[in-house]
């Protein structure tokens, strides 16, 4: 059994703590949080954009804390799943790594290529699993394409276009800040760089026009430079004014021998399915691939079972590998770059 002590009770710390629930081989045995009407098991001011709502909790067989060295105290706990705002971390990250406890942070894996580089080196210095929450691989589209390129079905991958935007997120006071979110490049577009970085492994550099806001990037087109020339890949990202669609996402993903696309759109507090994951072959009709559910929580289930699967194994998958999310990271900061010097950039090792 695998113990499982979750930092950080907001929209990811309810959301991870639905998928352990009924997982065999996994148990929430602690929580962490500075606010006392959580720790008594009052989650019920608790929403976000999919799920459902934050509800009362029973704690009675969980270990509740204030403080974050005194969960890394508890022997008890095997795993520790940071929910925390991303400027948190590394710092968090680094304590629970020594104090032999293996990580599972949530997405981005810090702000800065400083602080994520201090967790690679925590990892390897500690001999502890660090994984990091990218869970878009696992959605139904992601994963199929994913797959596809894998196997081959289609050919050689030759490029795609890939497309996140939302509207202002008024609701987050620190979004555009550097320092704390890291704006929409790091907290939206980092689930495209990670993807692509998966699909595509790293480009030699990128070009990016946009428009700044203060210090990071508002909204952006990106064109990525790979050694293979007739490698085509690009995204179009940020934060437009848009309140009637408050978030959109989609690819258009090219093989050699057939063309897929997906788009969805929230419009007016409503999920549209623009485009639905759609096949089109060189050859014959399109069609649409069979795909899962499509519950959110499942793919969150998914991960988290994932999880237990690297610590048992010793092997982490690679969508939640910490050098695929620094690398993703990475290609953000380097977009920034290249919007804020006009001109294309060389992707720093």
């Amino acid at each position: 059994m695998i113990r499982v002590g979750i930092v950080g009770i907001g929209f990811m710390g309810w959301i991870h703590y639905l998928s352990y629930r009924g997982l065999r081989g996994l148990r929430v045995a602690a929580i962490c949080t500075r606010d006392s009407k959580r720790r008594s098991g009052d989650w019920r001011g608790i929403q976000g954009n999919f799920g459902p709502p934050g509800e009362r909790v029973d704690l009675s067989r969980v270990a509740t804390y204030s403080q974050l060295d005194d969960l890394l105290a508890d022997a008890s706990i095997d795993l520790v799943d940071l929910c925390l705002p991303p400027a948190l971390h590394a710092e968090a990250t680094v304590r629970a790594l020594r104090a032999g406890k293996h990580v599972f942070c949530e997405k981005p894996i810090a702000v800065s290529s400083t602080d994520a580089k201090r967790m690679l080196r925590a990892a390897q210095q500690t001999d502890r699993l660090l994984m990091i929450g990218h869970v878009l691989p696992l959605f139904d589209e992601y994963q199929w394409v994913l797959q596809t390129a894998a196997n081959g079905t289609y050919g050689k991958i030759l490029g795609g276009n890939f497309k996140r935007v939302i509207s202002h997120p008024d609701w987050l006071p620190d979004f555009y800040d550097p320092h704390i979110v890291g704006g929409p490049m790091i907290d939206l577009h980092v689930h495209d760089a990670h993807f692509i970085r998966l699909l595509f492994g790293m480009p030699q550099a990128v070009s990016s026009q946009g428009r700044m806001r203060g210090e990071v990037v508002e909204y952006w087109n990106s064109l990525f430079h790979y050694e293979d020339s007739h490698a085509t890949v690009c995204v179009t990202g940020g934060v437009i004014q848009q309140p009637g669609r408050s978030f959109t996402h989609g690819f258009e993903v090219h093989f050699e021998r057939a063309t897929v696309g997906y788009e969805l759109a929230v419009v007016d507090g409503q999920a549209q399915l623009i485009l639905p994951c759609t096949v089109y072959p060189a050859k014959g009709k399109s069609f649409r691939p069979r795909l899962g559910a499509g519950d959110p929580l499942g793919h969150f289930r998914a991960e988290v079972r994932a999880v237990a699967q690297g610590i048992q194994s010793g092997s982490v998958a690679p969508f939640l590998c910490p050098q695929a999310a620094f690398d993703a990271l990475r290609l953000c900061h380097t977009q920034t770059e290249a919007v804020r010097v006009g001109r294309p950039v060389r992707v720093k090792a």
